[in-house]
């Protein structure tokens, strides 16, 4: 489990395999901390470490990334010089910060549009008709991995909707939610509670 907090920015070194993937995480950890087994979320994605060195402040972590993965998450993310959002997992005792991430992606969203509000960005995204009924006003959402909270929901004639989030100065020099502009896609993780939500309803038919 997750909180959605970011604690530091990776970089893909190298990614190697067709459908599942190896990859190498270029990080600021101290290797010496890293578990091998260890659970780390990947901008959003929870992965398993498999291999790590390095020194501290310069380290690496190995993952393997399966085809189901590489497929539910943002296309083309897991390619060499790809800048990842990074949150070990939460240990107990540690202060819940954010909100409960599970660090499995629900599915792929699209920038809309980024504006200044004050010293704040604005940012609007699109998600899939799937997660629609998912998304509240003021309820919990994760965007790359970084706990977010929505701000305003309007649904598309399509079954699709829209919806906005406001990140400050430090979340947006902290992690890749900084970067993004219009057209960028994004992982997106609903709110816990809303899966199971979702999945009471489809059964109710």
């Amino acid at each position: 489990m997750f909180t959605g907090i970011i604690t530091a920015l990776g970089t893909i070194e190298s990614a190697s395999g067709t459908g599942d993937l190896h990859a190498r995480i270029a990080c600021p950890f101290d290797p010496a901390a890293i578990a091998i087994g260890a659970s780390i979320a990947c901008s959003g994605c929870c992965l398993t470490v498999v291999d790590r060195g390095g020194a501290a402040g310069a380290a690496w972590f190995a993952v393997d990334i399966s085809g189901e993965t590489v497929a539910r998450t943002v296309p083309g993310r897991w390619q060499p010089g790809t800048r990842l959002n990074l949150e070990p997992a939460l240990r107990l005792g540690d202060e819940l910060g954010g909100h409960i991430v599970t660090g499995h992606v629900d599915g792929v969203g699209r920038t809309l549009s980024v504006e200044p509000v004050g010293d704040s960005r604005r940012l609007a995204f699109a998600a899939p008709a799937a997660l629609a009924p998912c998304l509240a006003a003021k309820g919990s959402i994760t965007i790359d991995g970084v706990s977010l909270t929505v701000n305003e929901v309007a649904d598309d004639a399509d079954g699709s909707c829209h919806f906005t989030v406001n990140i400050i100065p430090h979340t947006a020099e902290v992690t890749t939610l900084g970067q993004l502009a219009a057209g960028d896609a994004v992982n997106l993780e609903i709110d816990v509670l809303a899966r199971y939500l979702m999945r009471m309803q489809a059964l109710r038919g």
